[in-house]
């Protein structure tokens, strides 16, 4: 080979190492550019498909008005089983009474005299511990309550209003006022409303009109 072709093909070598170098040197520019802008720009958090659509979806909450309409109609039902408790149980109350001083009557207009036994065995259920007497008529009225509300303590002042409501029914249906008896018995059992409304720590009702 010549001196000639030697030294071309060195010029050659070194032409090619200068381009390579040249190329390597643009390249890594580029790449520190490329580098430079994405930390200036920071990293750019892309949420999955998921996360999108629920971020965009929002809750939307319906009244179910036939639960409302029914637990309102429950209540309401609820209540007036108690009215008429209270009506049936002072009325029968009043006779009994009537019945353990000599009279027989539905309503307070009657004046028919009972026989002897019938009188003996009111006497016996109107007393302190009968069956009619106040403390077990009030007693029945604050279960049948606590019952129909399933003890919620909430709900007392709203049997309060209904036994206030079923005591003057039974006075209409007495056609006047109601006996003593009764009229102690309607006392008891606000006595009775009032402790429960305190062991439930409420605000005491001490309206007993």
């Amino acid at each position: 080979m010549s001196v000639n072709g030697v030294t071309g093909a060195t010029s050659a070598y070194e032409t090619y190492q200068t381009s390579q170098s040249a190329a390597a040197k643009e390249a890594e520019a580029q790449n520190t550019d490329t580098s430079s802008k994405a930390e200036d720009k920071g990293v750019v958090y892309e949420p999955s498909k998921e996360e999108a659509a629920a971020s965009t979806t929002k809750k939307t909450y319906t009244q179910n008005t036939d639960l409302v309409a029914k637990l309102k109609a429950d209540q309401e039902s609820r209540l007036q089983q108690l009215q008429s408790i209270v009506e049936q149980l002072l009325t029968k109350q009043g006779q009994t009474y009537n019945s353990a001083n000599g009279i027989w009557s539905i309503l307070a207009g009657g004046n028919l005299q009972v026989d002897a036994a019938t009188q003996a065995q009111a006497q016996k259920d109107i007393a302190e511990d009968g069956y009619w007497g106040v403390k077990q008529t009030s007693d029945r009225i604050i279960d049948f309550a606590t019952a129909l509300t399933g003890g919620d303590p909430d709900k007392i002042e709203e049997m309060r209003e209904a036994f206030k409501k079923g005591y003057k029914q039974a006075e209409k249906t007495w056609g006047g006022e109601l006996p003593e008896i009764s009229k102690q018995t309607y006392d008891a059992v606000m006595q009775k409303f009032d402790k429960l409304a305190e062991e439930a720590g409420l605000t005491t009702n001490t309206d007993n009109d």
